[in-house]
C-alpha cells in the first residue's frame, strides 16, 4: 500500500513538473510567475525567471529579491534550493540538490540542500551540484562545475570549478533592473 501512495505521489509530482514546462513557453514572465507562485515557488519581489525553466519539486525552491534566472535553467527543488536576493543565474545554468550515491549497492538517492547567496553571478551552462553552498558575491565562469562550496566574492572556474581570481568590490549594492516583458 506505502509502495502505491508513493508511486501516485510521484506522478502527481510529474504531471505538474511538466505543466510548468509548458507554462514556461507562456511569453510573459508576469503570467508564469503567477503560475509558478500558485506551484509553491516562493519568488520575491522584482525577480523573474526567463522562459523555458525546468523545476524538480518546486515547492522547496525559494528565490530572493530581484533575482533573474535566464532561459532553460534547471532548478531542483527535490531538496532545498534557496537563491539570495540581486543574483543572475544565466541561460542554461543547472542547479541540482539531488543526486544518486554509485558508491551505494542500491543506487540510493541522496538530496542535499543547495545555497546561492545575494549578488552571486552564475554564467551559462554552469552546474551547480548537491550540498553547494555559494557564497555573497561570488562569480561562477560559464561552463563550472561546482562540487564544493564556494567563498564569499570568489571567482570560480573550470571542471571541477576552482578559484581563480576574487572580485575586487566587496560593497555591492546593483540592482539587477526590470527583466523584459516576453523573454
Amino acid at each position: 500500500m506505502n509502495r502505491m501512495v508513493n508511486r501516485i505521489n510521484t506522478v502527481c509530482l510529474e504531471f505538474e513538473n511538466m505543466l510548468l514546462f509548458i507554462i514556461g513557453y507562456i511569453p510573459s514572465h508576469y503570467i508564469r510567475r503567477f503560475f509558478y507562485r500558485i506551484s509553491g515557488i516562493k519568488i520575491g519581489r522584482g525577480s523573474t525567471i526567463h522562459s523555458r525553466a525546468v523545476f524538480y519539486d518546486p515547492k522547496n525552491i525559494v528565490i530572493g529579491e530581484d533575482t533573474i534566472v535566464g532561459e532553460d535553467a534547471v532548478l531542483d527543488g527535490r531538496g532545498p534550493l534557496v537563491i539570495g536576493s540581486h543574483t543572475d543565474i544565466a541561460s542554461q545554468v543547472m542547479i541540482y540538490n539531488g543526486q544518486h550515491d554509485v558508491q551505494n549497492a542500491d543506487f540510493k538517492a541522496i538530496v542535499e540542500p543547495v545555497t546561492l547567496g545575494d549578488y552571486v553571478f552564475i554564467g551559462p551552462r554552469a552546474i551547480i551540484l548537491p550540498g553547494v553552498k555559494i557564497g555573497k558575491g561570488a562569480v561562477v565562469g560559464a561552463g563550472a562545475v561546482v562540487t564544493k562550496d564556494v567563498a564569499d566574492f570568489s571567482i570560480v572556474g573550470g571542471v571541477p570549478a576552482k578559484v581563480i581570481g576574487e572580485r575586487s568590490v566587496k560593497d555591492l549594492n546593483y540592482k539587477l533592473g526590470r527583466a523584459a516583458w516576453f523573454r
